[in-house]
Parts: C-alpha cells; structure tokens; sequence
C-alpha cells in the first residue's frame, strides 16, 4: 500500500470519527430539545383544563342565574294568578274549591259516623222507630171492673233521633229525643187559671231520653271503667240492660217495669260509674227525678214537688262460657232514699203500676194508687240467663218493700212497711240458627243478627226465632186491712214470632193471654179482676 492511499485511509478514518462525533451531539440535542417540549406540552395541558374548568363554572353560575330568575319570574306569575283567582272567588264564593277536612266518613250498621283521620273524635246519627198495631179481646169479670174496655189501634212506641260520639278518645256523649210514646200516658191535667191544659200529647213528660257525657280513660285492675252523669238509661234490671231494639217480645216484663220506675229506668237524672271486664260487671249510680218533673216549689196546678233522689247498684257477670254456650248470674238493688213531696197537700206518695205488657191502650189494669207516707223504698232482685246455640233463656225475680213512716200528718200514720213480688222467666229459639253474643259492657245479652239478610236477589231470608215467656206480679198486700193494698195480681203468657230482615228492620208479632186478679179495695173483697187476648204487630226500624 502506498503512503499516499494511507494517508488517504487516514483522512477518511479521521472524517468518519468527526462525522460520528457530531452525530452524537445532534441526537442529544434533540432529546433534550424534545423533553422540553413535552414538558411545555404538560404545562398547556393543564393551563387547558383549568381554562376548562373555569369555563364550566362560569357556564353553569349562569346557567343557575337563569334558573333562579326563571323560578323568580314564574313564582311571581303564581302568586299574581293566586291574587287573581282568590278575587274572583270573593267575588264568586262558590267557586271556590273546599278545603280538605281530615273528617272520614263511614256508615257502620248504615249509622251515619263522622270521625277525624286518627279515629279520636267521632259523631254519629242514632235513631230507631217503633211502630206497633194491635188489638185486644177484654172480658171484665164484673161491672164493678174498671175498666170496662182496652181500646185496640196503634201506637208509636218509640221514634227516638240524635247524637252520639267521643271527644279525644275518652270522653264519650249523648243526646237522643224521643218522639215516640203517642199512647204512653194520659195528658197532663195542669191548669191555667181554670182552663185546663195538658202538657204533651200522650203525658207529661219530657221527650229527652239521652242527654249525657261518659269518660272511659280509666282502666283500673285490667277492666274497662265507664263514669257518667247526665239523663241516662239506668241499665238496673238484666231486661233494662238489653236494648229495646234487641228484646224478643214487644215490651220487657211488667216487675222490671215496675221496679225500675222507682229509681231508674229510662229517662233518669243520674251519676255514677260502672266497671266491667270479659266476665264481671259492676255498677252503682245515685238518682234523681226523670225529665219532666216537676221542678218547681210553689207551683199550684201542677203541684209543686220537692225532687226525689235515689241510688241503685248491680253486680253480675258471665261465669261460665264456650264457644256455643254461656251462664250468666247477677243480683241488683235499688233504694228510693227520698220520695217527691208535694208541697201544696203536704203529701208524701208512691204509686206502682203497669200496663199489661202491651202499649196500645196506656191503661195500667194492676196498681197501687197512691200509697201515702212513702219514706222509702227498697227492690232487691236476682237475675239468671245462659245460651246454647242458638237456644237462649233468661229470667229475674224481684222483691219490694215500702217504708210508710213519713211524718205528713196526713192519714194512715204510723203504718208497717208494705211486701210485694214478682218475676218472669223466658226462652227464645232462633230456627235459622243464630245466637245472641254476650255484651259485657252492659252484662246482658244483645240481639239476633241475621247471618243471610233478606234479599229477592241474593236469596237470603234474614233470621228467624220464635220466644215464649211466663210473668208474674202481686201488688196486694195485707189485704183485709185498712192499711192493705189491693193493687191486683197479674199474670201473663206471651208467645212471639220474630223476624230480622236485616241488621237494621225487624217484625214482631205477639200473641198475650192475660188474667187480673183484683178486689175493689183491701177491704172490700168484691171482684173487679179482668181476663184478655191480645195480638199485636211491630215493624221497627234502627240504626
């Protein structure tokens, strides 16, 4: 190899090293110049998203800006349409909508019930009808019986209508009228000047039956407690203590009648409580004068009359029962502690009477008269009754006595307490099958309610039960004396055929055989006693 061709190879090798060389240089000039750029690239990357984000905020203020203006706007326009709306609504009251009550109402038993939403405020339409049609067959033994005659027709036994309901759960209330009772009584016999007037049509006496306030928030010793005042139906006798809606024959017994008229029964001023749980009952009231008696102290005609007070207590309860079958025992007590006084004759009286188990004619065929120098009055009874399907039975006795030692200086003085008694027995069978359910609240049996109502359509034909009773009451005492009383003996047998249509229409029909045995006077053994059939028809109607 020649110098010149290594020189040449020198040169060349020395110019590939200087190339290679500046190769090298350039590439890490470019790394560095390329990682700048990246990292300027990051830089706008986030200046970019903060751009973003800002923009996003101011985009979505706005967008909430012209919301809340929208909203502003619109509410505006509402409240001007309300403005509107509410003078031409003064200007026109019934367009106005109605407000929304919170009131539910419902129709238990097709009773009328308004209540509030929760159920502790109630008010309630009551009423029931009673419209009897009828005849008698009246054989006097003697013409010295008086009377002579029972007049047959129709009578609106009962046509009561009002209110009933609670306040706040526990306080409970009554108010019911009675219309009915159009051959109840005679006409008052008041006068004025010498004309003389009466009072009401069939009696004078007032037509408040209900006019009471009950509060039941106590509950003591795991039962159920009821404390009441006002004019109350007293539920003395286990007979009172059914609804008259509910008894199998068109009137309850003529004891119960009468022992109840003393110091409790229908239409009674009262106060008093009673407790009661799923098997015992009991109650005690004190009592005062019915409404419509008299109130005044110097009245002439009518008298005027000190007010009676009295009081009346009743235990009993369910002992036995199952699923079909039940036993039922009480007694009661009853106490007329202070007797009405007429302060213009100075007298101090008591009458027990009765019609005879039937109120077409209001003629009472057994009473007392006027027993003078009542200074009280004692009833103590005892009371039984039970159900074995649909076979139900009950029966009460009763004994009187009559203190007669007032101090009226009015003639017989001195004089020994009197003695009378009575009782009834009765069973009742519902041939459909239904029974009477034990209501412990009033410790007494309720009525039939028809498993099939009456209906062309549906084919049902309401309950049907068929009842018979024996009654029984002596008002003679000492007899053959002149301080005796022949108030008479009445006996009656009564059979019934009842129809339940519904739980709201029923027909009655009754069928009574009838003796009174009576003399003129106690001392006089002539006979004025009576014998009678009667057949008589209820249609009634109750919600």
């Amino acid at each position: 190899m020649s110098k010149t061709r290594i020189a040449a190879a020198a040169i060349g090798l020395a110019g590939a090293l200087a190339a290679s060389q500046a190769q090298a240089q350039s590439a890490s000039s470019s790394e560095q110049e390329i990682a700048l750029l990246k990292q300027q690239l990051k830089m706008l990357e986030q200046k970019l998203d903060k751009l973003q984000s800002q923009t996003a905020a101011n985009t979505a203020a706005t967008a909430k800006a012209r919301a809340e203006a929208k909203a502003e706007a619109k509410a505006e326009a509402r409240s001007e349409a309300k403005a509107v709306v509410a003078n031409a609504n003064a200007a026109v009251p019934f367009k106005t909508p109605p407000p929304v009550s919170g009131a539910v109402v419902t129709m238990p038993n097709n009773r009328p019930t308004i209540c509030t939403a929760d159920g502790a405020n109630c008010v309630a339409i009551t009423s029931r009808v009673h419209w009897d049609v009828g005849g008698y067959d009246f054989r006097p033994n003697t013409a010295a019986t008086v009377p002579q005659k029972l007049d047959s027709g129709e009578n609106v036994r009962r046509a009561r209508i009002g209110v009933v309901g609670k306040f706040l759960e526990d306080w409970n209330f009554a108010l019911i009228y009675d219309f009915g009772g159009s051959s109840d009584g005679f006409g008052g016999t008041g006068a004025a000047g010498t004309t003389p007037v009466g009072f009401l049509p069939g009696g004078g006496t007032s037509g408040i039956e209900n006019a009471f306030v009950s509060y039941t928030g106590l509950k003591p010793f795991g039962g159920k407690m009821a404390i009441e005042a006002g004019i109350m139906d007293i539920a003395w006798t286990l007979d009172e203590s059914t609804s008259s809606n509910d008894i199998a024959f068109m009137e309850r017994a003529s004891v119960g009648i009468i022992a109840q008229n003393i110091a409790a029964g229908d239409f009674r001023s009262a106060a008093g409580a009673r407790w009661y749980n799923d098997v015992f009952y009991a109650g005690a009231y004190v009592t005062g004068p019915t409404t419509g008696a008299i109130h005044s102290a110097s009245t002439a005609s009518p008298p005027g009359t000190s007010e009676q007070y009295g009081a009346t207590a009743r235990v009993a309860g369910q002992v036995v029962s199952g699923n079909d079958y039940s036993v039922h025992l009480g007694a009661d007590a009853e106490w007329l502690i202070q007797p009405p006084r007429n302060l213009i004759a100075n007298t101090q009286t008591l009458t027990l009477s009765d019609r005879p188990e039937l109120r077409i004619d209001p003629t009472s065929l057994i009473s007392t008269g006027a027993i003078a120098n009542v200074s009280g009055a004692q009833v103590y009874g005892v009371e039984a009754a039970a159900t074995y399907g649909p076979l139900w039975v009950q029966g009460e006795y009763y004994w009187f006595n009559i203190d007669r030692d007032a101090n009226t200086a009015v003639a017989p003085v001195g004089t020994s307490s009197l003695k009378f008694q009575g009782g009834y027995a009765q069973a009742a069978y519902v041939l459909t099958g239904e029974s009477r359910k034990y209501n412990p609240a009033s410790a007494a049996y309720g009525g039939v309610k028809p498993n099939n109502p009456f209906s062309i359509n549906g084919g049902g034909w309401g309950a049907w039960e068929i009842a018979g009773r024996y009654s029984t009451v002596d008002l003679n005492d000492q007899l053959a004396t002149a301080a005796g009383i022949a108030g008479g003996r009445q006996t009656i047998y009564t059979l019934a055929l009842n129809w339940y249509v519904n739980g709201n229409v029923r027909f009655m029909l009754d069928y009574l055989h009838g003796t009174v045995s009576k003399q003129a006077s106690a001392v006089s053994a002539t006979d004025t006693g009576s014998k009678f059939d009667a057949v008589a028809l209820r249609t009634q109607f109750a919600f």
